[in-house]
């Protein structure tokens, strides 16, 4: 009776378990169901057209879920690379820093201000030091926040590459597709402090321009300037996702390093995941001058993280690509995945990444010429995700002047095969004006 018992209890389990079985079809299914446990993009988040099935379809491409995933080993995950102002947040927050940094005199009075950048013209050094004076002692604090005019020199010549009188700040002769000379005074302007004290500005910065309220502006000298600033939920989405599918994700940013490095930090991105430009610290303080990139030595900014100088920074500082080499495009496996920016600054490395490009609208010329050219059927061009310009009336001039050659002269924006992108209509916008 017992082994009749014991026989039975087998032969009916053994027919449950057949019951349960999957077979081809429900196998199918099993695995679609294992799919979706796969990291996903909010569908609770709006994104452009179908941008975020073209980002989605990257992530489940390339990251975990992959069939050719490598089990996230050392050099073999994939690298998502993002610029940051007005990227992954709104405003920029070089700007915010350099305000705030007027408006509690942290700019330290130099000998010279010809000496803060090798293109300051004479007219630029001339107009700084009537504004500014000389009866501050070199090294000490200037009282910006008293001082409009001082104030008012630096933002213009920061903002506009020109004085309060409208005469150009810079000439000379530099590689306009390596750098631009008033991006690269930025750190120039925060010599003689210590990295902490600068990332200490950028931090009392963010969390002021973060409170501030959505459109609000204030005054910095006579100058009106946005007080705000956020994080778009897309992009902070966006950059989860891609950790939890097993990614990289780095920020490549034309601002100082340790001010990139600080607001950053607000989305989970660590120091050695920002890259920016990087200035040389002798005695514990900041210098005037910069890291070099390519092969390219130290100087006084003739080299940054602009436009094909984004592209070098990633070959070199992810890529471990060394020496001349890292200007040029990798081949598939040393090149990103998601490459995402706004700017015609990020124009060459978002175009190198093989799985999206992802283009925020700022009617930038070169950068939405290639996105709605979208050669590759990858590029997503979408709206800013906070107060998004209204659409570009006419057409970007992409076949005549569209792209910067090195001298900063204008021609037509070229495909990979040498053929001429023809002019695009704007059709990733905000409301109408």
């Amino acid at each position: 009776m017992r082994s009749r018992s014991v026989l039975t209890t087998v032969i009916m389990a053994a027919a449950l378990a057949a019951t349960l079985t999957p077979g081809p079809a429900q196998a199918d299914s099993t695995h679609k169901d294992g799919a979706r446990d796969c990291p996903q993009l909010s569908a609770n988040l709006t994104w452009h057209g179908d941008n975020r099935a073209k980002l989605q379809r990257t992530i489940d491409e390339r990251g975990k879920c992959s069939a050719h995933w490598r089990g996230g080993k050392h050099g073999d995950r994939p690298v998502a690379a993002f610029d940051w102002d007005n990227t992954i947040v709104k405003n920029d927050s070089t700007d915010a820093t350099i305000a705030w940094a007027l408006k509690h005199d942290k700019i330290l009075r130099p000998e010279n201000w010809a000496d803060t950048s090798k293109w300051l013209t004479p007219a630029a050094d001339r107009a700084l030091t009537k504004a500014c004076g000389t009866d501050v002692p070199v090294g000490h604090p200037l009282p910006t926040s008293s001082n409009a005019a001082c104030a008012d020199e630096i933002l213009q010549v920061r903002g506009e590459a020109e004085t309060m009188s409208g005469e150009k700040a810079f000439a000379g002769n530099w590689n306009h597709r390596r750098t631009v000379p008033e991006y690269a005074w930025v750190p120039q302007l925060f010599a003689g402090h210590t990295v902490a004290e600068l990332r200490n500005y950028a931090r009392a910065a963010r969390d002021e321009a973060l409170a501030a309220p959505v459109g609000s502006e204030q005054k910095v000298g006579t100058h009106t300037v946005p007080a705000y600033s956020r994080y778009y939920e897309q992009q902070k989405d966006l950059l989860r996702t891609l950790k939890k599918a097993g990614f990289d994700v780095y920020i490549v940013s034309a601002g100082s390093e340790p001010v990139a490095e600080e607001w950053a930090s607000g989305v989970g991105i660590d120091r050695k995941h920002t890259l920016a430009i990087r200035s040389v610290v002798e005695h514990g303080r900041i210098t005037p001058w910069t890291e070099g990139c390519g092969g390219m030595p130290r100087s006084k900014g003739e080299v940054i993280p602009y436009i094909e100088g984004k592209r070098c920074v990633i070959n070199q500082d992810i890529f471990g690509i060394k020496g001349a080499r890292a200007w040029q495009q990798q081949d598939w496996r040393h090149r990103i995945a998601i490459g995402g920016g706004d700017a015609d600054t990020d124009v060459t490395f978002v175009g190198d990444a093989t799985g999206t490009h992802l283009a925020l609208n700022r009617n930038k010329p070169e950068l939405m010429c290639r996105g709605y050219d979208d050669a590759d059927g990858r590029w997503a061009v979408n709206p800013m995700f906070i107060e998004p310009l209204p659409r570009k009336k006419e057409p970007y001039p992409c076949a005549t002047e569209g792209f910067t050659n090195p001298d900063g002269s204008l021609g037509p924006v070229r495909r990979s095969d040498g053929s001429i992108i023809q002019d695009q209509e704007d059709t990733a916008y905000g409301a109408e004006a």
